[in-house]
């Protein structure tokens, strides 16, 4: 009687561990909480390449930035910031310690709906500035209506550090959006001109 030989099962594909739902709260992201936040800049899924031509270059999908910055430097998290920022800080008549504590706030906006807080004190303590000095500008951002502070209370403990409304920093990204398309045209319209010759 002849014996059938089964060969040997596969190994079962090891299971990817779950990770745990991030805290909205949380004052550093993880990696897959960055990952999301990076993968949807905007509604087309896509963000805009050269700063010098104000977006004059093609579209490209959001790339996550793993293939750019090391894992351990991306292991601490990272923010989304729209690139029109930068490009328009002198439109925005912003001073270079302004800008700096917006991208500050900005850093720590996890979630549409949760204002970010860090301490006047952590921004001072980062920007290598007085908390005063951190105090001043705050208060110029929000009298200009970039940011509107709103008081935080600890349960039983008194006032906790302010949250910051950023709804009027992005209104103004969004009023000065079609200066930004309008030179993107005109760069457009320039090239296919010499291009055409």
């Amino acid at each position: 009687m002849t014996k059938t030989l089964k060969s040997p099962a596969a190994p079962a594909p090891k299971r990817a561990a779950k990770k745990p739902a991030a805290l909205a709260q949380s004052t550093v992201p993880t990696p897959a909480d960055a990952d999301t936040a990076a993968a949807a800049p905007d509604e087309a899924g896509k963000t805009l390449l050269d700063a010098d031509d104000a977006g004059d270059a093609a579209a490209a999908p959001a790339a996550k930035g793993r293939d750019r910055w090391p894992e351990a430097v991306m292991a601490r998290g990272y923010a989304t910031i729209p690139s029109i920022l930068f490009w328009g800080q002198a439109n925005l008549g912003l001073s270079p310690d302004q800008f700096n504590v917006l991208l500050q706030l900005v850093s720590h906006w996890w979630t549409k709906d949760v204002n970010p807080h860090p301490s006047k004190e952590t921004i001072a303590r980062r920007m290598g500035k007085d908390p005063r000095t951190v105090q001043r500008h705050l208060t110029a951002l929000e009298d200009a209506g970039f940011i509107k502070r709103k008081p935080r209370y600890k349960l039983h403990k008194g006032q906790d550090s302010n949250g910051y409304d950023l709804r009027g920093l992005v209104r103004k990204l969004k009023a000065i959006a079609p200066e930004f398309e309008k030179v993107s045209d005109q760069n457009k319209r320039r090239r296919a001109k010499v291009e055409g010759k």
